[in-house]
């Protein structure tokens, strides 16, 4: 069996400030700030107008999405992704770096590493700790937008690391790929509402095996080490040595399975992009598990 060298997946927040320090931010390694937060909390945007690593440019999840999709996040086109991390002044030769300011440390960020690797960029990574733990080892800030040069960035969809309803639906019978939750228990179990939402009840789909994202972050906010998340995948009978679909609400938290699977050297974990936000709407109610007012969701 022939080894894949992985690109890191993870920066430190002391390898980023040294790279700022020492002039290396340019054509070849730009900063994303991918912070997104549900509406009437705290505004993304304006926080980082405020402050913000110096030198990121704001990577709106909003704007960067299927928008006629009648789903939550789903991904845009391959020339809509190309044309907007373009303007970022991204091109293909960049290392990106991703982080959020979500106080669990990191959030949206692994959504968007696993875009840019969906759309066949391989030089990506995701602040370790995000900005919170910036913030907290005293590393410098801005209120400066960054005004990259924008660049040529052309995107492939890799298709083995994408999975739609009609994949995910014959999986139910065929049974190849293993499919991780990565929302909360009470939501995966249907105990507990899903927030901000009108007409999706919570559940789960059918075969499928609960892994809370947040079991993934240390308390300070900074992702476990491998040994930390095999066992979690041990202690659910998850096998990496065997395929895997993640899943959650919308496509962003699933995007922490894949990237725990990967900092254990599985780096081919395929995200279900529509997630539950679609299977409510679509699938047959036999394959919505609830133990809602129902017992089907």
């Amino acid at each position: 069996m022939v080894h894949q060298v992985l690109y890191r997946a993870l920066v430190s927040t002391k390898w980023l400030a040294e790279s700022i320090r020492t002039g290396k931010l340019g054509p070849g390694l730009r900063v994303l700030d991918a912070s997104w937060y549900s509406p009437g909390t705290r505004e993304a945007r304006k926080e980082y107008l405020e402050r913000h690593v110096p030198g990121a440019s704001f990577f709106d999840i909003e704007e960067c999405r299927d928008t006629a999709s009648p789903y939550e996040m789903m991904l845009p086109s391959e020339t809509g992704f190309a044309d907007y991390v373009g303007r970022l002044g991204i091109s293909n030769h960049t290392h990106v770096v991703v982080y959020d300011g979500d106080h669990l440390g990191s959030f949206y960020a692994p959504r968007v590493w696993w875009m840019f690797r969906v759309f066949g960029h391989r030089t990506v990574s995701v602040l370790n700790g995000g900005f919170r733990n910036w913030l907290k080892e005293g590393h410098p800030v801005t209120s400066e937008p960054s005004r990259p040069e924008p660049a040529v960035f052309k995107a492939t969809l890799d298709h083995s690391l994408l999975k739609t309803y009609e994949q995910v639906l014959e999986n139910l019978e065929s049974k190849r790929f293993q499919l991780v939750d990565s929302r909360s228990q009470g939501r995966f179990l249907g105990a507990e509402p899903e927030p901000d939402a009108f007409g999706l009840d919570s559940g789960h789909i059918h075969g499928s095996v609960n892994m809370p994202f947040m079991d993934f972050l240390t308390e300070d906010g900074f992702e476990k080490s491998p040994e930390e998340l095999r066992a979690l995948f041990q202690a659910k009978k998850v096998d990496l040595s065997q395929p895997l679909i993640a899943t959650c609400r919308k496509g962003v938290t699933a995007c922490h399975v894949a990237l725990a699977a990967y900092l254990c050297g599985k780096p081919d974990v395929a995200v279900y992009d529509g997630s539950w936000s679609e299977w409510f709407r679509r699938a047959p109610p036999e394959t919505r598990v609830s133990q809602g007012k129902s017992g089907k969701a």
